[in-house]
């Protein structure tokens, strides 16, 4: 029995850990080929340890022991140069693009002892400039055949509402998040209808907190003690403290394969009850 991506090649930024990991693999047990992308090194605004090289091969190992085939590079999502550098091995290798998830993100600012307007400038650049780039860099791929694609987003929860709730949480890098992926909606709506004529389509995933190392990590745990408003905002209305990452996965197949073909322009919460609250 084939899976429902067979033939199909996906391209995944953030791949080296967390979501971005979870998304490969699982496309990749529904019979997609992956091209797949991380920074692979610090940022300085950010306090809790970024992915590295070994992350990102251990992902191709995971994609490798399904079948299926995986092309991998370092790359930041806001240099649009290397981004169109390894699409293009990575199409030459796999022979077209089928889809695009736009999944690297960062979360700086918290945990620093004074965080600075470099905190808010680098979410901005990563969280909403590097989405913008990472779809311009795919479109051509996308384009160079004629049965559409899909593109979907990763947002937050913090889409629809600010991640800091009183004057204590304050903090550049969290303005930044928040802005960036509000932002994102906007992008998502843009290319949505811009691409519908190409039978492209685009929508967003607005997570809850997941279980990444961007939550599981002693910075994010100190923070969290520290400001009983931001770990209050962070509760669930469902009794889950976090989501698992594949269950982001699951949104993202959902809209990629043939169940999502008439789903453009949409924003899928996928927030255990967050936003009701």
């Amino acid at each position: 029995m084939t899976g429902r991506l067979e033939g199909k090649v996906a391209f995944i930024t953030g791949a080296a850990r967390g979501q971005g990991r979870a998304h490969a693999v699982r496309f990749a047990e529904e019979g997609a080929d992956i091209i797949a992308v991380d920074i692979c090194q610090q940022i300085d605004s950010v306090a809790y340890p970024l992915g590295c090289p070994e992350d990102l091969d251990e992902t191709v190992n995971l994609v490798e022991k399904t079948g299926r085939r995986i092309v991998a590079g370092q790359a930041d999502v806001r240099d649009f140069e290397r981004l169109g550098s390894v699409l293009a091995d990575g199409v030459a290798e796999l022979g077209r693009l089928d889809f695009v998830l736009a999944n690297a993100g960062v979360a700086p600012g918290f945990g620093l002892a004074e965080p600075t307007v470099s905190s808010y400038l680098d979410a901005i650049d990563v969280l909403l400039n590097g989405v913008y780039c990472t779809i311009e860099a795919t479109l051509p791929h996308l384009l160079a055949h004629h049965d559409g694609g899909a593109i979907v987003i990763t947002s937050s929860a913090a889409g629809f509402k600010s991640v800091s709730r009183d004057f204590d949480t304050r903090n550049p890098g969290l303005a930044g998040y928040t802005a960036a992926k509000h932002g994102v909606i906007g992008l998502m709506r843009y290319y949505a209808t811009t691409l519908a004529e190409k039978e492209i389509r685009v929508n967003s995933v607005h997570p809850t907190g997941v279980a990444t190392p961007m939550v599981h990590n002693d910075v994010f745990d100190k923070y969290l003690e520290q400001h009983p408003a931001f770990a209050t905002a962070f509760t669930n209305l469902l009794p889950v403290s976090v989501i698992d990452p594949e269950d982001v996965s699951e949104a993202m197949l959902y809209l990629c394969a043939k169940s999502g073909r008439y789903i453009t322009g949409t924003t899928l919460s996928v927030d255990a009850g967050i936003l009701l609250k």
